[in-house]
């Protein structure tokens, strides 16, 4: 299984490459994909070079072109397609219908790849991808069950099939999110950033700091307890009278000890969520996954988690804790 790793800017991309990646995904500094925060992401010439550092170690580069443009402009995304092209890069992430007729028919010897953000989670969607628009993998959304991953993987086939293994956990509609457009008019699916910077502020005050988006107080800190970026799907409310995560607990996604079963559904990549965290997050978090799939190839009988892959995970992890997410359903 090919191991895919975020590369938030050039720091990262070799930290993901010198521990172990085989490919890293990466991102313009624009709306045209869906990490866009200030200090993130790459400019034209930043990314030719990188990809060029990154090709000759035999590490591909995929670029994320996976947010939604308007029609008003729509040539932003097509010239971010251009530069990738003219730039040799080994696939095209993206979700838009039309970004990817329109990559089809001008570059058809470039590799794409269906985003998450397209929201395809069955055989005949991935196969109307592939049959229309040249589609060889697609990165399935974090709401599958392993028996759901499986039948997908068997019925798209040949198209290739890619999860996500560690990271964090969003609360997404099949791989979309609107949720903080209502607070700041802006959705991650078109701007391209959960919570953007300039809507984020922090005020002191006499009970602790508290963050706010837009104005709305998203959650208040005690003044020795370490404090998250303010995002309203990870907020803390008041719900009956009781403060808590109303919407989602801080958590990573962690499928370590479900890795031999992704690799017998067939999933071909497993896909690291994290291009806006650190350097020594994107190190550490290879470093780990290339030892496990490394053992795993080496003798898929004997497979076994480590202890030390889990402490170092559990290090790094939000909130320090990790759920194997949709994937394990014990109830059904």
């Amino acid at each position: 299984m090919e191991l895919v790793c975020p590369a938030g800017n050039a720091a990262m991309l070799r930290a993901a490459v010198e521990a172990g990646a085989d490919a890293v995904y990466l991102g313009l500094k624009n709306a045209t994909n869906a990490r866009h925060f200030p200090g993130l992401n790459f400019s034209p010439d930043e990314l030719g070079a990188s990809i060029a550092w990154a090709q000759q170690r035999g590490v591909r580069v995929f670029l994320a072109i996976n947010t939604y443009p308007k029609e008003h402009n729509c040539s932003e995304w097509h010239r971010a397609i251009d530069h990738a092209a003219a730039l040799g890069v080994d696939a095209l992430i993206l979700a838009d219908l039309g970004l990817m007729a329109y990559a089809r028919e001008r570059f058809p010897e470039l590799r794409l790849h269906a985003s998450v953000q397209a929201s395809a989670t069955s055989a005949p969607a991935l196969q109307l991808l592939a049959r229309r628009f040249g589609v060889v993998r697609a990165v399935l959304p974090r709401v599958l069950s392993i028996d759901q991953v499986q039948q997908v993987a068997r019925d798209a086939a040949p198209l290739e099939i890619e999860v996500f293994g560690f990271g964090g956990l969003c609360i997404m509609v099949e791989g979309r999110c609107s949720l903080s457009s209502y607070a700041t008019g802006e959705a991650p699916n078109h701007q391209g950033a959960c919570s953007p910077a300039r809507f984020v502020s922090w005020e002191e005050k006499e009970n602790g700091l508290e963050a706010r988006l837009n104005g709305f107080l998203i959650d208040r800190y005690a003044p020795d307890e370490p404090a998250g970026y303010p995002t309203l799907c990870k907020g803390r409310f008041r719900v009956d009278g009781e403060i808590g995560y109303a919407l989602e607990s801080p958590t990573s996604l962690n499928t370590l000890d479900l890795l031999p079963q992704l690799k017998q559904c067939g999933v071909r990549a497993i896909k690291i969520e994290g291009r806006q965290r650190s350097v020594a997050y994107v190190r550490t978090v290879t470093q780990v996954w290339r030892r496990a799939i490394d053992a795993l190839t080496a003798n898929p009988e004997r497979y076994t988690v480590q202890t030390a892959w889990q402490n170092e995970l559990a290090r790094i992890s939000e909130g320090n804790q990790t759920t194997l997410g949709p994937y394990s359903r014990p109830w059904k």
